[in-house]
């Protein structure tokens, strides 16, 4: 990636976590500035403003705990060295490698409706499009009225094909002929919307399930991913959804949707803490280069 667009990219992610960095990163520059003795004060102010930031209970318990330790083993005194200390432990804490993508690859998007899962769908076929990969997309919520329509709108715009079926149809009726069709035309990535149902879990593990078996036998050799989308402004209810999904799923990753509209960032510690799956991709915008990988060492610079 050139210079210009890496610059590009970490202005658009600064620039979309800045109601956190206001939330968060200034209070602890204000502790800091103020020459603050590192005492159990200090670490009490801190787990407060973590706690703000929606990291978590978790994740604000580890992450002190580490901070506490650092600071004993290192002999600090110094505010300003022990908030290096964090930034570095926030690193660490959220840095959980996104497995290499293998192709061919099915992406089984789940999340409850409203989370932005159709236009992360849109996003994501036009980022592998863009790399030259072959992608397809697959309306598997025929549950909700109009998905199917939103979800045409999308595969317009990133000129890629679709396969649907009427409302109400089997969704693993619809994933199946979408398979046959992706072999057909040598498919790199075949994306799922699913239908976001989480209060009546039970027919939402059912619908997953069935699709996972259809997937497994119909095309053993892709690589299959379910991918869980978050909205990051419901911050500590997105932790519950997460929650949720992983019971009646197998999350393989996470994308965080609408970063640039949340005083919370932080959840992405706490999801990370809580859940041990990587964060894939964060929205910080409604372009359409507003997706990025998610990279935990930019994510803590862009925050402090």
């Amino acid at each position: 990636m050139s210079e210009e667009k890496k610059k590009g990219l970490f202005a658009r992610l600064r620039e979309g976590l800045s109601k956190t960095r206001g939330n968060m990163t200034e209070k602890v520059d204000d502790m800091v500035r103020e020459n603050r003795k590192i005492d159990d004060d200090f670490y009490e102010e801190l787990e407060d403003i973590l706690l703000m930031a929606d990291c978590g209970l978790k994740a604000t318990e580890t992450i002190v705990d580490e901070l506490k330790d650092r600071v004993k083993a290192g002999k600090v005194k110094d505010a300003a060295e022990a908030r290096e200390m964090l930034k570095q432990i926030m690193v660490e804490q959220m840095n959980i490698p996104r497995p290499p993508l293998k192709w061919p690859m099915v992406m089984l998007l789940v999340g409850v409706n409203g989370v932005g899962k159709t236009t992360t769908i849109g996003k994501l076929a036009l980022r592998f499009q863009a790399i030259g990969r072959k992608v397809m997309l697959c309306a598997g919520d025929t549950f909700r009225a109009a998905a199917a329509e939103q979800l045409s709108v999308w595969a317009e715009r990133a000129r890629v094909p679709i396969i649907k079926h009427a409302e109400g149809a089997d969704p693993a009726a619809v994933v199946f002929d979408a398979i046959q069709s992706a072999k057909a035309q040598g498919v790199d990535l075949l994306i799922v919307d699913t239908a976001g149902r989480l209060h009546n879990k039970k027919n939402l593990m059912d619908e997953l399930s069935k699709m996972r078996r259809v997937i497994d036998r119909e095309y053993p050799e892709a690589d299959t991913r379910c991918i869980l989308v978050l909205d990051a402004t419901t911050g500590q209810n997105g932790l519950m959804q997460a929650r949720a999904f992983k019971e009646v799923a197998e999350i393989g990753g996470i994308i965080l949707s609408k970063l640039d509209g949340t005083a919370k960032g932080g959840i992405a510690l706490a999801i990370r803490q809580e859940l041990e799956v990587p964060v894939w991709y964060i929205g910080v915008g409604e372009g359409i280069d507003d997706l990025q990988p998610f990279d935990a060492k930019e994510f803590v610079e862009a925050l402090f």
